[in-house]
């Protein structure tokens, strides 16, 4: 097991050898999508491979307010009211 610094973030990563992944596949993948957390697949002690979950896409911020606000009048034509910033 190996415990990895990531902008802040501890993360305990769990480290296994090919032969073990290879008897239990389809336990660890399982694993893996329920806990959310990354496996590291080592051959004679050396990583090969890294078995991540999917996470759900996040929905952009850009355009999310699409939709929200109406132009009321003319937008360009100045108004008729004095600033203080003009004097």
């Amino acid at each position: 097991m190996t415990t990895l610094n990531d902008h802040g973030d501890i993360m305990t990563i769990t480290t296994m050898p090919a032969g073990e992944f290879k008897a239990k596949c389809l336990h660890v993948m399982d694993d893996v999508n329920k806990k959310k957390q990354p496996i590291i697949v080592t051959k004679r002690g050396k990583p090969v491979a890294k078995i991540m979950p999917i996470l759900a896409d996040r929905k952009s911020v850009f355009g999310c307010m699409k939709g929200t606000a109406t132009i009321k009048g003319d937008i360009t034509k100045p108004i008729d009211v004095k600033w203080d910033a003009n004097e």
